[in-house]
């Protein structure tokens, strides 16, 4: 994907893909928004996304936010220009995901679902709210 204002420019895609949905006849409750992180986005775009993660929160829905793994992730923890290996990337999965939490995302999506679960609690607590 080609973007001039990257948060902008998904924010404007989720609402028309709401709009679309409510309009034939999709309860606005059920409508879950996802970024889109990893999908013909490239990692400054990814990056972009993940720090509006408190924008999409405030259009109003749930927003999931699923980078557990992914291929922006092992760029960043490259080591002699080769990026790591997805297994290797569950620990920044963890951050990427306990920052989301912070920042209100309904949901995250995971591979390493304890050490992520964990990472979200201890993101909880940090902003004084009941871990559960």
């Amino acid at each position: 994907a080609s973007y001039t204002v990257t948060v902008a420019e998904v924010e404007a895609a989720l609402l028309a893909l709401r709009d679309t949905f409510v309009a034939a006849g999709v309860a606005p409750e059920q409508i879950i928004l996802d970024p889109g992180l990893g999908f013909a986005k490239d990692a400054a775009h990814n990056w972009e996304l993940l720090r509006a993660t408190d924008r999409f929160v405030a259009l109003g829905h749930p927003v999931l936010i699923g980078t557990s793994r992914k291929r922006f992730l092992g760029e960043l923890l490259a080591d002699a220009s080769l990026p790591s290996k997805p297994v290797e990337r569950d620990a920044a999965t963890a951050a990427t995901s306990a920052l989301a939490a912070a920042a209100g995302a309904w949901a995250v999506r995971v591979h390493d679902v304890a050490a992520t679960r964990d990472a979200v609690r201890v993101a909880k607590a940090w902003k004084g709210e009941a871990a559960k």
